[in-house]
């Protein structure tokens, strides 16, 4: 039902938008198109690019916008691992795949296209050139495939303005060698495309139409700045298992699998700075607007480093522990499982102490770093619980003020597993004697509980 409530709107937001631009519309034809787009964003790992997302960039008013967030995330190599078998017949005529690497074909091998030939002009890609995850792969072959979907129904112009607003969700580019930045090197390409494909496009025109692209890439990454650091945090938890399909299986990941999904979401916080999350062209955002976007995405990013770095010193402590129990130990084994209605189960935090800060809390940033901590995000996410009662803990006991020494040595821990009783021999002997006391309760738990079940059986038989 939801299913064919999402395709429905999807379908209604086709036909508007090209209503609004003048374009042909075919009802069978454009409900095939929402039927691939939502059948393919409702993919098995999309937890954070899902249909939701698309209709949130989109917005509602202006029909060009609209249709390039359809569009956008439609190809997602690293979230899909690979390209759904429902559009990539769309894909083959352009591109190949070489050594375990998408490229696009030679000039002698690509077909005279010139919708292709438009969209790849847009993205300034050539032939033969080695996509990079990183580096507009997805976008560019999301882009092909919203051309060819879109090229029945509106004119080149249109669909190159569409693709426009593709390209620029890019996200995350430095500035260039020439000192340009990806927006501005997409409005130089635009002029001269105008020139080359004959679009009509007067000056005023193409600022306008990059202006479009700069509100709906800043829109796709408009979580960064989200007031509340807590909603940035709920969004990044969602991300995380679509590059990490591990924890996707509740109750079974691993501690070492759940440590790695935290390492990457730190190593990539730690490497993005600030000021490549949003853009701006010819004052679209404006100053103002811009600065409190990117002061605001400085301050989660902060928040959310120190964060995880907590979140690693943790899941280190359990690692390093479960290394006396074997490898590949379930996280649930450690700490238990995650509590669902109906079902009573013992979890660690049940036996760890309601302790009071040892340590004063520093700043601001401490002090909702910890709440973060304590009392958690505002949504729970399906293979994690919203509050950290075992971070708390810790941090309570050892203070933040030694959170960047003691994350080294889990980093130098993880970077060598035989090292864990090392690691832990650094860690405050009252910590790692309280959490190893409550997992060896917690088996204690499940050892009476078992023994429940064998005492029931024998008075029934």
């Amino acid at each position: 039902m939801e299913l064919l409530a999402e395709q429905k709107r999807c379908l209604d937001c086709l036909v508007s938008s090209i209503e609004q631009l003048g374009g042909r519309v075919d009802i069978p034809k454009l409900e095939q198109i929402a039927e691939l787009i939502i059948q393919t964003m409702r993919g098995p790992w999309r937890y954070f690019h899902t249909s939701e997302h698309i209709f949130e960039v989109g917005g509602s008013v202006d029909p060009i916008e609209v249709l390039a967030a359809l569009f956008h995330d439609l190809v997602y190599v690293q979230v899909d691992q690979g390209v759904s078998f429902n559009i990539s017949s769309a894909l083959c005529p352009f591109v190949k795949e070489v050594r375990s690497q998408l490229v696009i074909r030679d000039e002698t091998e690509l077909p005279d296209d010139a919708m292709y030939q438009l969209v790849a002009s847009v993205f300034g890609f050539i032939p033969g050139k080695t996509l990079s995850p990183f580096g507009g792969q997805n976008e560019f072959l999301s882009a092909v495939i919203a051309a060819k979907s879109l090229e029945p129904f509106l004119p080149a112009s249109t669909i190159a303005e569409i693709t426009a607003c593709i390209e620029a969700t890019i996200p995350f580019r430095p500035v260039s060698p020439t000192g340009l930045s990806a927006i501005e090197l997409l409005y130089q390409r635009l002029v001269s495309i105008n020139r080359d494909f004959n679009l009509g496009w007067n000056p005023a025109e193409i600022v306008e139409l990059v202006k479009r692209a700069v509100r709906l890439a800043n829109r796709d990454v408009e979580n960064f700045a989200s007031r509340n650091s807590s909603n940035f945090l709920d969004n990044t938890w969602n991300l995380m298992p679509e590059t990490n399909h591990e924890l996707t299986n509740v109750n079974s990941y691993t501690v070492a699998g759940y440590r790695r999904s935290l390492q990457k979401m730190e190593g990539f916080l730690n490497f993005l700075k600030p000021e490549l999350v949003f853009q701006q062209f010819m004052q679209e955002p404006d100053d103002e607007t811009y600065a409190n976007l990117i002061a605001r995405t400085r301050k989660n990013i902060e928040v959310a480093k120190l964060y995880l770095g907590v979140k690693l010193i943790t899941i280190a402590i359990l690692e390093a522990l479960s290394y006396r129990l074997g490898r590949d130990i379930p996280l649930s084994t450690m700490m238990g499982e995650l509590r669902t209605p109906g079902f009573k189960t013992s979890v660690l935090e049940d036996y760890l102490p309601n302790r009071q800060s040892a340590y004063p809390l520093e700043s601001q940033l401490q002090r909702e770093v910890l709440d973060l901590l304590e009392i958690g995000r505002n949504q729970e996410s399906r293979y994690d619980i919203k509050n950290s009662p075992v971070s708390t803990f810790i941090i309570k006991s050892i203070g933040f003020a030694e959170t960047e020494n003691f994350l080294k040595k889990a980093q130098e821990f993880f970077a060598d597993p035989t090292s864990s009783e090392e690691f832990l021999s650094y860690c405050a002997p009252d910590v790692i004697e309280t959490i190893t006391s409550g997992v060896m309760k917690l088996f204690d738990s499940r050892k009476t509980a078992l023994g429940k079940v064998k005492l029931v059986h024998q008075t029934v038989s």
